[in-house]
């Protein structure tokens, strides 16, 4: 059972937590990882921004679907060939970064812009 301590001390700070400006960013290593209930794939990607020590991972990009600017997760789907499907977010995302697979990610540099919720995606327009 969790202890419960200090309830009475532990009050709402003042102090708001770091947010990272939109700069270019390069992509330490690119992993296919499990995500959810369901287990679906998604390209997460661990980068070093220019404005913090550690690295941080970013799974999603702004590209332009349809002439419209689209933010979406980097999600692995995969044709009948077992290749990633034409047209989707990660293979869109790969051609713009002129990577021919996931693990070619590594190394490259691209931009970062904030989604609608304030996290950071890669630009990829």
């Amino acid at each position: 059972m969790e202890t419960q301590e200090n309830l009475e001390e532990i009050g709402i700070g003042t102090k708001e937590s770091l947010k990272l400006e939109p700069k270019t960013v390069k992509i330490v290593k690119a992993t296919v990882e499990a995500v959810g209930d369901k287990g679906a794939k998604k390209v997460v990607c661990e980068v070093k921004h220019p404005d913090k020590e550690e690295t941080i991972q970013i799974s999603g990009a702004k590209l332009e679907k349809k002439g419209k600017l689209e933010s979406t997760g980097l999600w692995v789907n995969l044709d009948d060939d077992k290749m990633l499907k034409k047209g989707s977010s990660t293979a869109l995302f790969l051609q713009f970064i002129k990577a021919s697979n996931i693990k070619e990610l590594t190394d490259k540099e691209c931009a970062t812009v904030e989604d609608d919720s304030g996290y950071l995606v890669f630009k990829a327009y």
